[in-house]
């Protein structure tokens, strides 16, 4: 949620061109993350929950990448873009260890 949050506000001074390009791209990107979490956790099969685990660690790559596409346009300076990068980093690793930990059981 923390990054969710994050990105909005950091989309907010955006070309308003791109409204309906990348910021509403990596907006959908970042709030499709912890949707996944959520629902996949509604469900009652552990085989559905992975599934959507893998849809918001999808998701969480397509959010990096944006990120980066973003300060390549100079969108976000490097100063702005290292935190969203380093939050990106962090839910990684925790997607990655829920992944593997529901793997093995």
């Amino acid at each position: 949620m923390q990054l969710v949050t994050a990105i909005y506000a950091s989309t907010q001074e955006f070309p308003k061109a791109e409204t309906y390009g990348l910021t509403g791209q990596m907006r959908r990107a970042a709030v499709s993350i912890p949707s996944n979490i959520a629902e996949g956790q509604g469900r009652r099969l552990e085989g559905d929950f992975q599934h959507f685990l893998r849809n918001a660690r999808g998701s969480l790559l397509e959010l990096e990448t944006q990120v980066l596409i973003a300060q390549n346009l100079r969108y976000l300076s490097q100063v702005q873009a290292e935190p969203l990068l380093a939050l990106c980093s962090e839910v990684g690793r925790i997607l990655n260890g829920l992944i593997g930990s529901i793997h093995k059981n």
